[in-house]
């Protein structure tokens, strides 16, 4: 009888197990929401509640003046891979539960450094940033909650959360420049020696009048190491930025004598702005001094 009992609780443990496997539909299901601002990427994972005839921001379904979890079933998580602005305020690099409270003309928008944070645990020492937000009022009904962006630009965007007839925005701002001298850096660090980035990072530094110096240590190692059209005309554009025309002069022709005979099939794009560039360095470089008496004396 022992056996017969524990073959029967071991059957009901698998058939839960088999069960508990089974993906079945979500009254509010999972979704992710990326996007990338600039060099920033954003993600957020949340869980999308419907109104199925409820009315949100009553004290029936999801009240006012309390902390929400801005979502369903798991905590709404938010990753930005850099620093980064939000209405005005700073909210560092790295992964955050997001948490609000909303109110009758106003919504607080919460990050919170405890990620497993809900209602039941939400804790105010974890917060990592606190906003207020105004919100507006939906031109067309949201039957199902949604959190997107919008009103990209390449440091900015809006994050917007969406409901019923009600929308809060969230203007967000990254530092597009710092973020792009970083990636630089760091990709030089890591590939010392490699002829494209060196090629790649010294000509963001010449496309920003960033540390032209630097500029013209990383094209040299890149043409060290692979001397191409490309960056001999690279090096040349640093040149002329610096004023020393009389040196870019050369290498921009030199540039195009190479990329005439190089296949490359890409180098027509270039061919254009590389002779536009002999033709300005040509009328730069000063022109060589009239010596008395070259032409020698006449014979008597």
């Amino acid at each position: 009888m022992r056996k017969l009992a524990l073959t029967a609780a071991t059957f009901c443990l698998a058939a839960q197990l088999a069960t508990a496997q089974i993906k079945l539909p979500s009254p509010s299901p999972g979704a992710t929401v990326t996007q990338t601002v600039g060099t920033t990427d954003f993600t957020i994972n949340y869980s999308r509640p419907s109104l199925k005839g409820r009315q949100p921001f009553t004290d029936a379904f999801v009240p006012l003046n309390k902390v929400w979890r801005t979502g369903a079933n798991t905590p709404t998580l938010f990753t930005t891979t850099t620093d980064v602005m939000i209405n005005g305020k700073t909210l560092p690099a790295g992964s955050y539960a997001i948490l609000s409270i909303p109110a009758e003309n106003s919504a607080t928008l919460i990050f919170s450094k405890d990620k497993t944070s809900t209602e039941a645990s939400y804790k105010q020492d974890q917060d990592a940033l606190r906003v207020e937000l105004t919100p507006s009022e939906l031109s067309e009904k949201a039957e199902t909650f949604t959190i997107d962006f919008s009103d990209l630009t390449d440091s900015t965007a809006n994050l917007n959360f969406k409901w019923a007839n009600v929308k809060a925005t969230a203007p967000l701002r990254v530092d597009v420049s710092a973020n792009s001298a970083a990636n630089v850096d760091k990709a030089v660090a890591e590939k010392p020696e490699d002829a494209a980035v060196l090629q790649a990072a010294a000509n963001y530094n010449l496309s920003k009048g960033r540390n032209l110096d630097q500029a013209l240590t990383w094209i040299d190692k890149s043409i060290a190491a692979k001397e191409t059209f490309r960056n001999l005309f690279v090096k040349s554009q640093i040149l002329a930025k610096m004023g020393k025309y009389t040196d870019a002069l050369p290498l921009a022709q030199k540039a195009l004598t190479l990329g005439q005979s190089s296949n490359d099939a890409s180098f027509p794009f270039f061919k254009e702005g590389i002779e536009k560039s002999i033709a300005e360095y040509t009328t730069k470089v000063p022109a060589l001094p009239t010596i008395k008496g070259a032409k020698g004396k006449k014979k008597a």
